[in-house]
């Protein structure tokens, strides 16, 4: 059975080692993501029209260019333009925490605007300041509504670092793809490879997936 390519040599290692990289990847955007998101969530509520504008903008980029052109971009585009050397694994931060800044910043605004006004009010009524107020009084609520939608963007951002083979970062699907080559005269050697890596993705994204239903039914 083509399954047995895995064991023979350091394969499955090899595989094991991609998967590292997919996940040091993924860690990495998921926590930038949610510092940069914070600010980002906080500006879209700014008064400053300019402000607005650019995170709207920001925002709509996200959500239309698709994220392997954004990658091409940096990775290749940046490099030519700008001369800056970028390797795969720089380039996919990069472009990933672009992508998850904006999407963590428009969740966390929806978070906050779902908190009643009378909250900031009374809030400021004590003398808090605005940074008290987010900090003592909005965000602790807030992270109730949030957490359940943020850890399904956590997920998304996992099985979207697939795209990283594009630009030569050797992740758990390059991995797959290089054993599969080794072996390319094994008829099922791709079903069980792929098969494989299905199955570590669903084991990485699973306990997401379920801690985030939890969550939403403990405080619904």
């Amino acid at each position: 059975m083509g399954i047995n390519i895995l064991f023979k040599g350091i394969n499955f290692q090899r595989l094991m080692g991609g998967l590292w990289v997919t996940l040091r990847l993924a860690l990495i955007t998921i926590g930038l993501s949610c510092v940069f998101g914070l600010l980002f969530g906080m500006l879209m509520l700014s008064k400053r029209k300019t402000a607005t504008v650019i995170c709207r903008l920001w925002l709509e980029i996200v959500r239309f260019m698709p994220q392997l052109v954004l990658l091409y971009i940096v990775y290749f585009g940046f490099a030519r333009l700008f001369g800056w050397d970028l390797d795969g694994e720089t380039s996919a931060v990069i472009v990933f925490t672009f992508w998850g800044t904006a999407e963590m910043g428009d969740l966390i605004r929806g978070a906050l605007t779902s908190i009643p006004r009378h909250q900031f009010e009374s809030a400021a009524a004590l003398g808090l300041t605005k940074v008290q107020i987010y900090m003592h009084v909005l965000i602790p609520q807030a992270l109730r509504r949030l957490l359940p939608q943020a850890i399904n963007l956590s997920t998304r951002i996992i099985k979207t670092t697939a795209l990283v083979k594009m630009i030569n970062v050797t992740e758990v699907l390059k991995v797959g793809q290089q054993i599969i080559g080794q072996f390319y005269r094994q008829p099922d050697a791709a079903f069980w490879v792929y098969f494989v890596i299905f199955l570590l993705y669903f084991l990485v994204c699973w306990p997401f997936s379920l801690l985030a239903k939890y969550l939403e039914k403990r405080w619904a």
